[in-house]
């Protein structure tokens, strides 16, 4: 199985791909499955000249081509303004409009305090929705004050452990690519058809 993890933070050493990390390390922990990082931020040229040119550079379509074939994704963005940074809204704005569809993703964040946690419902949620992916229930949200405190580790732990199993559920199944062939099930379904009977 492949696992591509979208990092979008910008310094380095950034909290955001530190979280990243974690959060893949808890996944390959429980499944093999091969794991290719994007780095956002060595893109946004690329990025850039695709909204204005229409076509995406050689390291841009790489990039956009391991997201679209990934058994699951892992997203991980800083918080600007109470929201996704402008980078990472880009790169999903410049990928194929069915790309996501039926696709596990586990969304993440990360911010200087706890007051911007709702980032996850308010913002990152909503986006991969409507993209169409199959958004694990668990999102991961990282303070400054959460490195090295109770409860963040239980959280990736969790996020990660329902992630890999919509990863081992749909793989080897046909996604949809069809808006007319699409069908909304609900996430408990989705799990209730993946435990076994008996």
């Amino acid at each position: 199985m492949k696992l591509v993890v979208v990092s979008a933070g910008l310094s380095v050493p950034s909290s955001t791909r530190l979280l990243a990390d974690r959060l893949s390390t808890a996944v390959r922990g429980r499944t093999p499955v091969d794991v290719e990082m994007v780095e956002l931020r060595e893109l946004a040229v690329e990025i850039a000249q695709n909204f204005t040119n229409g076509f995406p550079g050689r390291r841009l379509a790489a990039a956009l081509e391991a997201v679209t074939e990934a058994d699951g994704l892992i997203v991980v963005t800083p918080v600007f303004s109470a929201s996704y940074s402008g980078l990472f809204k880009s790169f999903f704005d410049v990928l194929e409009r069915d790309a996501l569809a039926g696709k596990p993703v586990l969304i993440a964040a990360t911010g200087g305090t706890a007051r911007h946690s709702l980032v996850l419902d308010h913002a990152l949620r909503p986006l991969f929705s409507y993209l169409r992916a199959v958004v694990v229930p668990t999102g991961v949200y990282a303070a400054s004050e959460d490195w090295g405190a109770e409860g963040l580790p239980e959280r990736i732990d969790r996020a990660a452990g329902e992630l890999t199993t919509l990863m081992q559920g749909l793989t080897g199944t046909t996604r949809p690519t069809r808006a007319d062939d699409l069908k909304v099930v609900p996430f408990t379904e989705q799990l209730a058809a993946l435990r076994p009977t008996g």
